[in-house]
């Protein structure tokens, strides 16, 4: 199903590379006269933040290679293309006493780029531009380089991809028409051999699939999401079918969802998010506003656009009652793929497929179980990024525990109870931070909600804000910890540390253990207010959210810890909002 997909895709775009090229960064350009001399050396790097980045070029795709060698056509790295070393790569290999070694290896490595040209049609071959790049080749000294001493530096420093221009071009030797039409059709022919499970037509097999790169957290030079390993073990031969041949994928097929997924997750597409370690695709069956929608819809706002996921959202709830897309096209199937890194593999973290209208409603009943009161500097829409911030220790996205971001994604998706590790992560870092912050009382509001709803159990829904219905004994025990907590800060104006630093902790989880000492330092604080009047209210408030209480619980599960966190939150801001603000959850 997701091959397929994403086979159908390739299809839909007719902008994707055709079959036997690839879109590569490539840092140098060699520029050539038609005698192979070096006219200039272009460094297409700009800066990209900290980082400089390389311009990407159309060019023949890359051949599968590990430690083996293998060269592709007309470009490659600086060992390949010129036969240089890479100098820590010498400097290792020279401590170990295996320079020379190493050196015969960089000629085996020159010597299959050329062989690599030479495997091109003769039409190709007697291209003015790989005539050019031949003759470079053969009369090439490495002091045709070292006078560019800028670019020479980096040659030799990093191993950077390298690829030639014929002066006077603005196409590379490799976009040269006798060249792409000779990889095209090397690409293009193909033996009789199985029947293809994407395609169902008689082809023949991929044996081992293109890598797919931009997996954050993957080996940079790709990875596979069909891999079966080589080896003599039954194992890895079923029926005696090795690698690729266990599940038979044709070549163009093999191509076509390799080319769609790396167009997915390149680095500027607007088709991916990142969620945590899974790194997210979306696509549907043809175009879509959603599309371009998604992407904005979960993600952290950029600092120079911060409404731009409100804007998306907004768009998304107004939809239904303007009868235009997203909801309108509603039989529009719509793919999200989570990919994880997992050695020299890809792992699927999650899978969605579905219409864009079932979508819609999915997404808006995420953002439904997560709105809560909130201060109002604080953004009404919150991004998938930032929920899994609300449970990572000291907040930093390093911390996001491993897997959660792929699971939270699916609930979305699907509309399942959200995990329990964001529950249990929200209330350790609320635990661990004595406080209740907007995100971390969201995160628990739709946790807890969701959870209620798909047990069916009789506990009231949690409110977007204060509710003075709810009897919870955890939400009554935190919407007192705050009324205390406040009657301690007017007591004692410009307090350092209040009850909630010492504790919350205590507090939430064993209640008996704090509460009744509180109650009575209570009485020592209003015995220090001035305004008699608020003293009443404060003790009226207090015998208000008492009447539901008939002791202190012993201890308290982890769903009612919950349950506390929020009614703090929640008596919290009504405390600090205007008196016709603090009725709005009754």
């Amino acid at each position: 199903m997701i091959l397929q997909s994403l086979y159908n895709y390739y299809q839909r775009k007719p902008d994707l590379p055709r079959e036997g090229f690839e879109w590569k960064e490539i840092p140098f350009v060699i520029e050539l006269n038609k005698n192979g001399s070096v006219v200039q050396i272009e460094d297409t790097r700009t800066t990209d933040g900290k980082k400089k980045r390389a311009k990407s070029y159309l060019v023949p795709q890359a051949v599968k290679k590990a430690s083996n060698i293998a060269s592709n056509v007309l470009w490659g790295n600086a060992e390949y293309v010129a036969g240089l070393p890479d100098e820590k790569k010498l400097a290792d290999r020279t401590s170990k006493g295996k320079e020379g070694d190493y050196r015969e290896r960089l000629k085996e490595m020159q010597a299959a780029f050329i062989e690599a040209i030479k495997d091109l049609p003769e039409e190709a071959q007697a291209d003015d531009g790989v005539r050019a790049v031949l003759k470079f080749i053969d009369h090439f000294r490495a002091t045709d380089l070292k006078r560019y001493e800028e670019a020479w530096k980096e040659i030799s420093s990093i191993n950077p991809n390298m690829t030639f221009r014929l002066q006077g071009d603005t196409e590379l030797v490799c976009q040269r028409a006798a060249v792409v039409h000779g990889v095209t059709e090397a690409a293009s022919m193909h033996d009789v051999d199985r029947i293809c499970l994407i395609t169902g037509e008689k082809t023949e097999i991929e044996r081992l699939h293109p890598s797919i790169t931009g997996v954050w957290g993957a080996q940079t030079s790709g990875a596979n999401i069909v891999a079966v390993n080589d080896g003599e073990s039954p194992a890895f031969a079923s029926y005696g079918k090795h690698q690729g041949y266990n599940s038979p994928v044709g070549k163009r097929a093999a191509f076509a969802y390799t080319t769609a997924l790396k167009h997915l997750l390149a680095r500027d597409s607007r088709q991916r998010l990142q969620v945590g370690d899974a790194s997210t695709v979306f696509w549907a069956d043809k175009p879509s506003p959603l599309e371009d929608k998604f992407a904005d819809i979960f993600a952290e706002p950029p600092k120079d656009d911060p409404d731009r996921n409100a804007r998306a959202i907004k768009a998304l709830y107004e939809a239904p009652r303007q009868g235009v897309a997203p909801v309108k096209d509603d039989q529009t199937r719509f793919f999200v793929l989570g990919l994880g890194p997992n050695a020299a593999r890809i792992a699927i973290r999650f899978w969605h497929a579905g219409t864009v209208a079932e979508l819609a409603k999915t997404i808006q009943q995420h953002f439904d179980d997560l709105e809560i009161v909130r201060p109002l500097f604080e953004k009404p829409h919150l991004s998938v990024f930032r929920l899994l911030l609300a449970t990572a220790t000291q907040s930093k996205s390093e911390n996001i525990p491993p897997n959660l971001g792929g699971d939270v994604m699916r609930s979305i998706m699907e509309c399942l109870p959200y995990p329990n590790t964001l529950l249990q992560g929200a209330i350790r870092r609320v635990r661990a931070g004595r406080d209740v912050t907007y995100p971390q009382a969201a995160v628990l509001k739709a946790c807890l909600n969701r959870q209620a709803r798909s047990a069916q159990t009789s506990e009231k829904e949690i409110t977007v804000s204060l509710d003075y219905s709810n009897t919870n004994p955890g939400y009554r025990l935190g919407r007192l910890f705050a009324v205390l907590e406040k009657i301690q800060e007017e007591a004692n104006p410009g307090i350092n540390a209040t009850i909630r630093e010492r504790f919350y902790g205590a507090a939430s989880s064993t209640p008996v253990t704090v509460f009744s000492n509180l109650m009575k330092l209570k009485n020592h604080h209003l015995a220090k207010l001035e305004n008699p009047g608020r003293k009443v209210n404060l003790e009226r408030l207090i015998s208000e959210i008492m009447d539901g209480v008939s002791d202190f619980q012993s201890h308290l599960n982890l769903t009612d810890q919950g349950r506390f966190a929020i009614g703090y939150y929640h008596q919290r801001q009504a405390l600090f909002s205007k008196p016709t603000e603090a009725k709005q959850g009754d």
